[in-house]
């Protein structure tokens, strides 16, 4: 005969042992294969913000056999002035999903609300196991320094894993990456407390017209939605995009690629530095990083090799 309570003590028993495997499993995704290949995070608030800041590089890692993802840490479930909720954010995560498909990178999207980001102990532990998992070479993110709190927390938590992923008996679920990933900023036009530095520029002229189909792809915010302006701007702006596909696009290509032509143009001397004179000063659009300094600083050297597209025609 089993004692009293022999019952309890196994039923209690597999409870403890299926709260350990829960608790063992990796975290939102599995990373790429062990191919050799470079491994790129971009992190970005919303569904939008990886694409608009790091489309173009993502594209042209994609096209050589490197692993990109891009990331929202947030659902974007309120970055519209007509649309909220739930089906916001599944319409935000179709758009992101197609621009993937366009760019030949990966995606995810994390289900925490649109506005609601901190740097919590639980969203730095999720950054650092999506880091590990992915094994990455590159991290990109925002800077701490900007007009909306879920990207500056982005900036904040990005450099709270560059501390913390390569500490071996942090978080026990991944193991440590090695060696630190070299952690970068997407560029942004805020001044105080310092502005932007860019440290590595790159020209997407090959890529652009792919930039723009993929940012045409995110069409809720591209085409629907108007920040920071009065409600009638807000209502005046959106009736004068074109509705007829083609005529949207064409819209898409003249705002936004005067966005990365600026860039281009701003740190026009950045690019000469890499690309020599003469393709230097024909570069059209490009995007921009800065080196965080909490993460691996790389040299020369290995900046061409993980940014492999200065060399080139």
């Amino acid at each position: 005969m089993k004692p009293a309570g022999f019952g309890l003590t196994i039923i209690v028993a597999l409870g403890v042992a299926a709260g350990l495997l829960f608790w063992a499993q990796p975290g939102e995704s599995a990373g790429p294969p062990d191919d050799g290949k470079l491994r790129i995070l971009v992190f970005g608030a919303h569904p939008d913000d990886a694409e608009f800041k790091a489309g173009g590089v993502a594209a042209m890692w994609a096209a050589q056999g490197h692993h990109a993802k891009l990331v929202s840490v947030t659902n974007g479930d309120l970055g519209h002035y007509t649309l909220s909720g739930g089906a916001l954010a599944q319409r935000r995560k179709a758009e992101v999903e197609k621009a993937a498909k366009i760019l030949g990178t990966q995606t995810e999207v994390l289900d925490i609300h649109d506005g609601e980001l901190m740097p919590t102990l639980e969203n730095r532990k999720r950054m650092v196991r999506l880091i590990r998992e992915w094994r990455a070479d590159i991290v990109m993110g925002h800077r701490p320094y900007d007009y909306n709190p879920d990207h500056r927390y982005v900036g904040v938590l990005a450099q709270d894993a560059a501390c913390m992923v390569t500490a071996p008996f942090y978080d026990l679920h991944t193991p440590a990456v090695e060696p630190n990933p070299v952690f970068l900023y997407l560029s942004d036009r805020f001044q105080k407390p310092y502005p932007f530095r860019p440290d590595i520029v790159v020209s997407i002229d090959g890529v652009f017209q792919k930039k723009i189909d993929a940012v045409d792809a995110l069409a809720s915010q591209v085409y629907e939605t108007v920040y920071g302006v009065d409600a009638k701007t807000r209502k005046r702006q959106p009736d004068e995009i074109p509705r007829d596909p083609a005529g949207r696009r064409a819209w898409a290509e003249k705002a936004h690629g005067a966005r990365y032509a600026a860039v281009a143009e701003q740190y026009r001397n950045q690019l000469i530095k890499r690309y020599g004179a003469a393709r230097g000063k024909a570069v059209r659009y490009a995007e921009a990083f800065e080196i965080c300094e909490y993460g691996r600083q790389p040299e020369e050297a290995e900046i061409r090799k993980l940014f492999p597209f200065f060399s080139e025609k």
